[in-house]
């Protein structure tokens, strides 16, 4: 039998040692949201941004991507990245309110208005406090994302507060759920992701959501008029990108500054597309025959006084910091 020479044994050995740790040097992070993959959802773009930018960092870290509530329904995201069952998310944050009622004024109608104040809010104190409460539970945000939405509903245009008496509306969240109660509407609460089915079966007459969400889930097949965000947008709601602590710990200095770059990336990729999508939404209803309207500067005060006397009075009253909060976001100029 011929024997190996020592240097190739030797060699050979060598080989056997490291060939492992080559392996275990790639990381691969499971990414986790509710939109529709592949569709053009800016939130989706967001992670594919992300993941494209860390695979070229060549850093031996990449992102797989699971879309469409694949991995985790929606509403289930937060306690799985918090519990570590999943190492990122695309969430709307007030999904999670539940949990943690701060996260509540992400989604306050009226505290935004307009992209150039949800930018400015981004480096803001109100933000501070908010990032607070996501680290504190175990998380950290990679990419900041604030998208404006509107109404729609198959029964009546929806501007004054009048308007929603007698409708079966979904709102996003305790804030809006309040606020449109109060006003005169049943609630029905469910993610963005089922609108469409309930209208279609009518569970719903109407919903509020993000000008991405009411594209990429095509409501328009199913409404009769759009109340777009215009300049008095009163929907706005905090969309960001997140990661688990745990997850974030588990990555070598290298592979932590390429996520971050991602992530800076895909928010200001985000940051100038989220205002087309507002037009983007208004033409393909319009497209598909479905009157397109905006509130006048009288219905925003009129909601606003609303929710003011309902939510945010709810929201100061029992929430851990609800009035700084408040307050915080009100002096962002």
């Amino acid at each position: 039998m011929m024997k190996m020479p020592f240097a190739k044994l030797a060699a050979a050995a060598t080989l056997s040692v490291f060939l492992p740790s080559i392996a275990a040097a790639d990381t691969t992070l499971r990414v986790s949201h509710q939109f529709p993959g592949g569709k053009g959802d800016v939130r989706d773009e967001m992670v594919q941004l992300m993941a494209r930018e860390v695979k070229a960092a060549d850093v031996g870290l990449e992102l797989q991507i699971y879309p469409g509530q694949s991995l985790f329904k929606a509403k289930e995201q937060w306690g799985a990245l918090v519990r570590g069952r999943v190492d990122m998310i695309s969430l709307p944050l007030d999904y999670a309110s539940g949990r943690h009622p701060e996260f509540s004024a992400t989604l306050m109608p009226g505290l935004v208005r307009s992209h150039e104040r949800a930018q400015r809010l981004n480096d803001s104190e109100f933000m501070d406090m908010i990032k607070k409460v996501i680290n504190d539970a175990g998380a950290r945000v990679l990419a900041d994302a604030w998208l404006a939405g509107g109404f729609a509903s198959n029964k009546q245009c929806i501007t004054s507060p009048d308007t929603v008496q007698g409708q079966t509306l979904r709102a996003a969240g305790p804030a809006f759920d309040e606020m449109l109660a109060t006003a005169g509407a049943s609630i029905a609460s469910m993610p963005s992701s089922e609108i469409y089915t309930a209208m279609q079966t009518g569970v719903l007459d109407g919903a509020n959501t993000s000008s991405g969400s009411f594209v990429s889930y095509r409501i328009y097949e199913q409404v009769t008029c759009l109340t777009a965000p215009g300049e008095n947008a009163l929907w706005f709601m905090y969309e960001p990108v997140l990661i688990s602590e745990r997850s974030w710990n588990s990555l070598n200095a290298e592979q932590q500054a390429a996520l971050t770059a991602a992530g800076q990336k895909a928010e200001e990729y985000f940051a100038a597309e989220a205002a087309g999508l507002d037009q983007k939404m208004a033409d393909v209803f319009a497209e598909n025959g479905v009157e397109v309207v905006n509130m006048t500067p009288e219905n925003y005060q009129a909601w606003l006084d609303i929710a003011k006397q309902s939510s945010y009075k709810t929201f100061a009253d029992n929430v851990p910091n609800g009035q700084a909060l408040i307050d915080a976001a009100l002096a962002v100029e």
